[in-house]
C-alpha cells in the first residue's frame, strides 16, 4: 500500500451510509479510509465509536457485509482502503478467508487494534499472501522493545497513538508525541507513520506534521461529524482537517 505524504487518514464505521460518507470524505481531502468493522466489545474505542458500532450491529451490520460495503466504497473512491477491527473478529471468520475476502473486496492495509506483532503471524501470513499491509499501533505508554516491534512489523504505515486511553476528540494530544515520534522512526524506517487516537482539530494535524509524522487519522470527530450534519458536515471537517497537512 502506497500513501500519499502528508497524508489523512478518515475512520467510518461500516453501515448502510459509508459508501457515500467515504465519497464526501474523499471530496474533502482524504487520503486513506479506514472502515470500522463494528465488535461488540471495542476495547481501544471510546463512547462515539462505541456508539457507533452499537448501532451498526442492531442494523444488522455483520463482517461479511461490512466488506460488501467495503467493495462498494472501492468503486466509488480511489485511495487505499483499510478495514479495522479486532481479533475476534477475525478469528471467528477465519483468518484466510478474511483476508482473502477483504482483499477481494479492496482493502490494501488491514488494523487489528488487539493483535500485537507478537501473536501476529498466522494473521500475517494470511494477509501477505493477498498483499494486504498489516498495521500495527504504537503508543506513548509501552516499552520501547514493543514500540520497535510494532514499528518494524508494521507495513502500510505505522498507527502512532497520539493520546493515551481510548479514542475519542481531545483538546489536546499527549505531550510525550515527539519521544514517541523518534523512536517509532528509528524502527519505522521508511515506512510513513500516521497519528491518530484524540485528532480532531487543523492544529492537532498540523501540530503531528510539525513534529514529523507523515500524516494524521481522524475518527471520532468524523463520527460526530456526520452525527451532527451527515455527509456535508463529514466533508466540511475533512477539508479543515487536510488544511492542516500542509501548515
Amino acid at each position: 500500500m502506497k500513501i500519499p505524504r502528508p497524508s489523512l487518514a478518515v475512520y467510518l464505521m461500516a453501515n448502510e451510509a459509508a459508501p457515500e460518507l467515504a465519497e464526501a470524505a474523499v471530496r474533502g481531502g482524504a487520503t486513506v479510509i479506514e472502515l470500522g468493522i463494528p465488535y461488540s466489545d471495542p476495547l481501544a474505542d471510546g463512547t462515539t465509536i462505541q456508539r457507533a458500532a452499537q448501532a451498526a450491529l442492531d442494523a444488522g451490520i455483520t463482517p461479511a457485509r461490512a466488506l460488501e460495503l467495503l467493495a462498494e466504497i472501492n468503486r466509488r473512491v480511489d485511495v487505499p482502503l483499510v478495514p479495522m477491527t479486532y481479533g475476534a473478529i477475525v478469528e471467528g471468520y477465519g483468518e484466510e478467508a478474511f483476508c482473502r475476502d477483504a482483499a477481494a473486496a479492496g482493502a490494501e492495509g488491514l488494523i487489528v487494534a488487539d493483535i500485537p506483532p507478537e501473536e501476529s503471524g498466522r494473521l500475517r501470513a494470511a494477509a501477505e499472501a493477498v498483499n494486504i499491509d498489516l498495521i500495527h499501533l504504537v503508543s506513548p505508554t509501552s516499552r520501547p522493545e514493543r514500540i520497535r516491534a510494532a514499528a518494524e512489523a508494521s507495513r502500510g504505515f505505522v498507527y502512532l497513538v497520539a493520546a493515551v486511553g481510548v479514542t475519542g476528540a481531545r483538546e489536546n494530544l499527549d505531550s510525550r508525541v515527539a519521544e514517541l515520534l523518534t523512536t517509532t522512526r528509528t524502527a519505522a524506517g521508511d515506512t510513513p507513520i500516521l497519528g491518530g487516537f484524540g485528532v480532531s482539530t487543523r492544529a492537532h494535524v498540523a501540530g503531528l506534521i510539525a513534529a514529523g509524522t507523515d500524516g494524521a487519522i481522524v475518527g471520532s470527530a468524523a463520527i460526530d461529524a456526520i452525527d451532527a450534519g451527515g455527509a456535508e458536515a463529514l466533508e466540511a471537517l475533512v477539508r479543515d482537517l487536510a488544511a492542516g497537512l500542509e501548515s
